[in-house]
């Protein structure tokens, strides 16, 4: 199996990831700017899963070479200050996963429901600008709640939308579905990451008019699993 690298696995969304995968068995990799907030984050897994989950911290770029997956999971601001720290350690063949949202919140913004567009149309397609020539990127994970993930003793009960080319999202959608509750959907092209970011800024708001703390989910109805 490979190794999923969770850069930005100190954060909220990131850190959820990490224990539901390493729940599952996956060997996972967390990363961060600095490497001790990585293995504090390791040894949190552990107390929570037990000594016997495959979780180790590292810097960014050791993470990140570390690991046949990688998943991007840093705030919109440090995207770009995050790929060229880790560029060089990528190699052909690896996949980054982005669960990046151009929040304008990030960048000087006041609204948490606001997202900007990259000229490259989405921060997923952004991130595919910056990565070098065979790593291919795969936008998925935006839309789940952090709390929901990290609630291990609960399914998640949401899909997860991934949008990539088709052999790399399938190997993501077939991620998705180690963790129980989540379906994934097949969002297409990475295209299509221009329409699913902006779906958490609507699901922002809705959990604030709902007053929802543990975060709303999305289904979708009469998917055709069988295709």
């Amino acid at each position: 199996m490979k190794k999923i690298a969770i850069i930005g696995g100190t954060g909220d969304l990131g850190f959820g990831l990490a224990l539901r995968w390493a729940q599952v068995g996956r060997e996972i990799v967390i990363g961060s700017r600095k490497e001790e907030k990585a293995l504090k984050a390791t040894e949190e897994i552990k107390k929570t899963l037990g000594d016997g989950v495959n979780v180790r911290g590292m810097d960014n770029v050791e993470a990140a070479k570390n690991a046949e997956i990688i998943v991007l999971s840093v705030p919109f601001q440090f995207l770009v200050p995050t790929m060229r720290q880790i560029r060089d350690a990528l190699q052909e063949g690896d996949i980054i996963v982005s669960v990046i949202v151009p929040l304008a919140v990030e960048i000087g913004g006041f609204s948490p429901t606001q997202v900007v567009t990259p000229w490259q149309g989405s921060a997923a397609e952004l991130i595919q600008s910056l990565a070098p020539p065979g790593v291919q990127v795969v936008s998925a994970f935006q839309n789940m709640s952090a709390y929901r993930l990290q609630d291990i003793e609960n399914p998640v009960d949401c899909d997860a939308i991934i949008s990539g080319k088709k052999s790399a999202r399938k190997e993501v959608m077939e991620l998705a579905e180690l963790i129980p509750g989540v379906r994934g959907i097949d969002g297409g092209i990475l295209d299509y990451a221009r329409l699913v970011e902006p779906i958490t800024a609507l699901l922002i708001g809705l959990n604030i008019r709902y007053k929802n703390r543990e975060g709303i989910g999305i289904r979708f109805t009469y998917v055709n699993d069988e295709k």
